[in-house]
């Protein structure tokens, strides 16, 4: 997942720098299938860690969330294009998505170590995430 998004990032990255428009276009190719994987495996991801009672309203909640986060993005894209101007607008946004997901892949390691879309992959990654604060609580000798 955070290899999609970086990705997505350095694609807009791309996007942004470029004064060619077949470079442009194959930017946009990779910003829209980076995008798209990462949707998949974040979707795939929500479902397989939610209990199937909870799905339907952690589902609902998700939904809700997406559709705000598109439409607060819209704004903040329009206004720092304004403040900026475009290009430097792109650019800024595809290093700030490549900070982010840097700071999210060790903020949250038990998803940088989920390496297959399946229950058991996630609560693995998870127990070992568990062992990890174990570890580092207990004190020494």
């Amino acid at each position: 997942m955070f290899i999609g998004v970086a990705l997505f990032g350095l694609g807009t990255i791309a996007f942004g720098l470029s004064r060619s428009i077949p470079l442009s276009v194959l930017a946009l190719m990779l910003v829209g299938g980076a995008d798209m994987v990462s949707v998949v495996i974040r979707s795939s991801l929500l479902q397989l860690a939610t209990p199937p009672e909870m799905r339907g309203r952690v589902s609902a909640v998700n939904s809700l969330f997406l559709g705000a986060s598109n439409e607060l993005g819209e704004f903040e894209s329009g206004l720092t294009a304004q403040w900026w101007g475009a290009v430097r607008a792109v650019v800024i946004g595809g290093i700030a998505s490549l900070t982010v997901t840097g700071l999210w892949s060790i903020f949250f390691p038990s998803l940088r170590r989920a390496d297959t879309l399946t229950p058991e992959s996630l609560m693995a990654a998870d127990s070992q995430r568990s062992r990890e604060e174990e570890s580092i609580e207990q004190p020494i000798g």
